[in-house]
């Protein structure tokens, strides 16, 4: 059985890398996109199982990508959990309204982050390492 693919979406390539290493970890495989118009294209090439993404992107900002995702029948399906800089305040509901499964704020608590990824990916590879 293949590892889930998760579509890593955020500009900030520290970020990116810290979050390959723990879903890598965990079981998951990834690819990732540094802003709007290649999540969109990364997203339609490879079809990941999930969607982690960044509400403050160069080329599309993360609404316009889950705006596409929601209007495209191949997409719309894909679970997106937002992790973001923004206030929760207006842009989580917005988010939420918008499609997204999950919204978190940077810096998102590990466990909580892993914890969705699984509740939202259930009948994924077995997880059998749990590292923070």
């Amino acid at each position: 059985m293949e590892n889930p693919k998760i579509l890593i979406v955020d500009d900030d390539p520290n970020l990116r890398h810290g979050l390959r290493t723990r879903l890598r970890a965990n079981h998951y495989d990834t690819v990732q996109a540094s802003d709007g118009y290649s999540a969109i294209a990364m997203a339609q090439k490879e079809r990941p199982a999930l969607i982690i993404l960044d509400l403050g992107l160069p080329a599309g900002d993360g609404f316009v990508v889950l705006k596409r995702l929601q209007d495209s029948d191949t997409l719309s399906n894909i679970p997106v959990i937002v992790l973001t800089a923004r206030h929760a305040d207006s842009n989580e509901q917005q988010a939420l309204q918008a499609g997204a499964t999950a919204f978190f704020q940077k810096p998102a608590d590990n466990r909580e982050l892993m914890a969705m990824i699984r509740a939202t990916l259930p009948n994924a590879w077995p997880v059998t390492a749990l590292p923070s």
